[in-house]
C-alpha cells in the first residue's frame, strides 16, 4: 500500500514537472518573441515612446488585475478539484459561470480604461501622452478575460499545451501587429508633421494595438480547440453518474471567494509598477528633473525589465502548473505530495533563476549593447538589480503554493506588508538621496524579497514544510558562480580576439549554458531520475552518460 502511494506521488509530481516544463518552454519561446520583437519596437519609437508604453501598459495590467488577470488559476483550482472527483457536469457549469462573470468585470474594465485614460495618464502619472496608447489597450481587457477562463479550464483538466500553444501564437501575431502598426503610425505622424511627443505617443500606441490582436488570435485558437473536443466533452458529462450538481449560485460564490483573495494579492503584488511609475514622476517634477521621466522609465521597463521577465517566466510557468496538482493533493488530505510538490517547484525554480541572475550581471555588456544598440543606464541598472530575478521567481512560485493549498489570505497580507515597506524605501531613495531610476531597482528588489522571507515562514507555520537549503539554492548558487568566472573570462578572450558584438555576447552564453548544466550534473544537483522526469530528459541522461558527466 505504501509502495502504491509512493509511485502515485511520483507520478503526480513527474506529471506537474512535465506540464510545468511544457509551459515554461512555451513562456522562454514567448518571452524570446518578445524580447525580439521588441527590438525593433524601441528603435522605432525610442526611449520616449517607450516611457509612454510602458506608462499606459502600468495602468493597464492593474486595471487587468483588478478585472479578469486572476482568471486562469481562480478557474484552473476550482475545475480541477470537480475533475479530480470526476464532477464532469460541475466542471462545466463552472465554465459557465466564469465565462459570464469575465463579460461583465471585462467589459467594467474596458470602459474604465477608455473613459478614464485622459485622468491616468495627466493626473496619476503626468505623462499626457500616455493617454493614446491606454485608450488602444482598453479592448484589450474584455478579450484577456475570455481568454483567461479558456486557459484556467484546460489547466484545471492537467494539461498546459493549449495555454502553451495560445501563448506562442498570441506572442507571434503580437509582435507583427505591434511593430507594423508602430512604424504604420509613427510615419502617419511624421508626414502630419505632427510633434515630437505626439509622434512617440502614436508609435507608443501602434505597440499595444497588436497586444490586444495577439489575445484576440489566442482566443480563436481556444474556440476551436473546444469546437474539436465539443463531442469527447460531451460524452464525459453524460457518463457523470455523481450525485452532485451545484447550482451557479453555489459555484458564483466559491467563484467569487476565489477569485477575490487571488484578485487582492496579485493586484497588491503588482501595483507596485504603477506606484513606482506615480512616485518616480512626481518625485522628478518635483526636483525639477521632468526632462528625464519618460526617457529613464523607459529604459527601465524596454530594457532591464524586459531582460529580468524572461526567466521569472520560467517561475510562472511552474506556479501555475503547480496550483491544480496541489489542489487535489490538499483536498484530498494528502500532504506528503503536497510537500513534495512544494520542494520540487521551489528546487525547479531556483535551478533556473539564480544561474539566470548571475548571467545577466556578467553579460549586461555586451548583451544590453547588442540587443538595444545604446545603454550604459541599463548595464548598470542590471548589474544592480540581476539579484531581483531570484527574488521574484521565489515569491512568485510561494504565493503559488500558499493559494493552492487554501491558504488565499496569506500572500495577500503579505504583499501589503511588502509594498508598505516597498513605498517608505522607494520615497527615500527618490527624494532624499535622490538616486532617480536606480531607487526605482532598489525598492523593486526589496519588495520581492521581503516577499519571500514572509512566504517562507507560513509555508513553514501551515504546511510544516521545512525548506531543504542544500540542493535549494547552494548547490546552483556555488554552480552557478563557477559558470559565471567561465563566462566572465571567455567574454575578456573573446573581447581581446574580435570587436564583434555577435561573437562576444553568443560565445560566453553558450559557454554559460553547457557549463552550468555540466556542473549541475557532475556535483549530483540534479540526479538522472530527476532528468528522466523532463520532457527530452533520457536524451540529456544518454548524452551525459556519454561524455562521463553521469556513471
Amino acid at each position: 500500500m505504501k509502495q502504491r502511494q509512493t509511485k502515485k506521488r511520483k507520478n503526480s509530481t513527474s506529471g506537474f514537472l512535465v506540464q510545468g516544463s511544457i509551459y515554461a518552454l512555451s513562456g522562454i519561446i514567448s518571452s524570446l518573441i518578445g524580447l525580439l520583437y521588441r527590438l525593433p519596437l524601441t528603435r522605432i519609437i525610442g526611449d520616449e515612446g517607450n516611457g509612454y508604453y510602458s506608462a499606459a501598459f502600468n495602468v493597464y495590467t492593474i486595471i487587468l488585475l483588478l478585472s479578469s488577470y486572476s482568471l486562469p488559476l481562480a478557474v484552473s483550482k476550482l475545475i480541477s478539484a470537480r475533475v479530480g472527483a470526476k464532477h464532469y457536469r460541475d466542471a462545466y457549469r463552472i465554465l459557465k459561470a466564469a465565462l459570464v462573470y469575465a463579460t461583465v468585470v471585462g467589459a467594467l474594465g474596458c470602459f474604465l480604461i477608455f473613459s478614464g485614460a485622459g485622468w491616468f495618464a495627466e493626473t496619476l502619472l503626468r505623462i499626457p501622452e500616455a493617454k493614446y496608447p491606454l485608450r488602444a489597450l482598453a479592448p484589450t481587457v474584455w478579450i484577456v478575460s475570455y481568454l483567461g477562463v479558456c486557459r484556467g479550464y484546460w489547466q484545471g483538466q492537467s494539461t498546459m499545451v493549449p495555454t502553451a500553444l495560445s501563448q506562442i501564437a498570441e506572442q507571434i501575431v503580437n509582435a507583427l501587429v505591434s511593430v507594423g502598426a508602430a512604424w504604420f503610425l509613427l510615419q502617419y505622424a511624421l508626414r502630419h508633421q505632427m510633434p515630437e511627443s505626439k509622434s512617440s505617443a502614436l508609435g507608443a500606441m501602434g505597440g499595444t494595438i497588436g497586444t490586444g490582436t495577439g489575445a484576440l488570435a489566442a482566443l480563436l485558437l481556444f474556440l476551436l480547440l473546444f469546437a474539436w473536443n465539443r463531442s469527447a466533452l460531451r460524452k464525459r458529462r453524460l457518463r457523470d453518474r455523481s450525485n452532485s450538481e451545484e447550482s451557479y449560485a453555489e459555484i458564483t460564490v466559491l467563484l467569487v471567494m476565489t477569485v477575490v483573495p487571488v484578485i487582492l494579492s496579485t493586484a497588491i503584488y503588482n501595483v507596485g509598477g504603477i506606484l513606482d511609475n506615480a512616485m518616480f514622476g512626481r518625485a522628478m517634477f518635483s526636483l525639477g528633473r521632468q526632462a528625464e521621466t519618460a526617457g529613464d522609465y523607459g529604459i527601465y521597463t524596454a530594457k532591464y525589465k524586459l531582460l529580468v521577465n524572461v526567466p521569472i517566466m520560467v517561475a510562472n510557468s511552474v506556479a501555475s502548473a503547480l496550483i491544480p496538482a496541489l489542489s487535489r493533493a490538499n483536498a484530498a488530505g494528502d500532504y506528503d505530495e503536497v510537500r513534495s510538490g512544494v520542494s520540487n517547484a521551489i528546487r525547479f525554480a531556483m535551478i533556473v533563476a539564480i544561474p539566470s541572475a548571475v548571467g545577466l550581471g556578467v553579460m549586461a555588456d555586451p548583451l544590453i549593447p547588442l540587443l538595444f544598440g545604446s545603454g550604459k543606464t541599463a548595464i548598470l541598472m542590471m548589474r544592480v538589480g540581476c539579484a531581483t530575478v531570484v527574488f521574484y521567481s521565489l515569491s512568485t512560485v510561494t504565493n503559488a503554493i500558499l493559494q493552492g493549498t487554501s491558504h488565499m489570505r496569506i500572500p495577500v497580507r503579505h504583499a501589503l506588508i511588502s509594498l508598505g515597506i516597498h513605498v517608505a524605501v522607494l520615497e527615500c531613495l527618490l527624494r532624499v538621496f535622490r538616486i532617480g531610476i536606480f531607487g526605482v531597482v532598489a525598492a523593486d528588489m526589496l519588495f520581492a524579497f521581503c516577499m519571500c522571507a514572509l512566504n517562507a515562514v507560513s509555508l513553514k507555520k501551515h504546511l510544516g514544510y521545512r525548506q531543504e537549503y542544500g540542493r535549494s539554492f547552494v548547490a546552483p548558487f556555488l554552480c552557478a558562480v563557477l559558470m559565471g568566472l567561465v563566462t566572465a573570462g571567455l567574454k575578456v578572450l573573446v573581447s581581446a580576439v574580435t570587436e564583434s558584438r555577435i561573437m562576444g555576447t553568443a560565445l560566453p552564453m553558450l559557454a554559460a549554458v553547457f557549463s552550468y548544466a555540466a556542473l549541475l550534473i557532475r556535483s549530483g544537483t540534479v540526479s538522472a531520475a530527476e532528468l528522466r522526469r523532463f520532457p527530452g530528459g533520457a536524451v540529456i541522461v544518454r548524452i551525459a552518460r556519454k561524455i562521463r558527466l553521469l556513471s
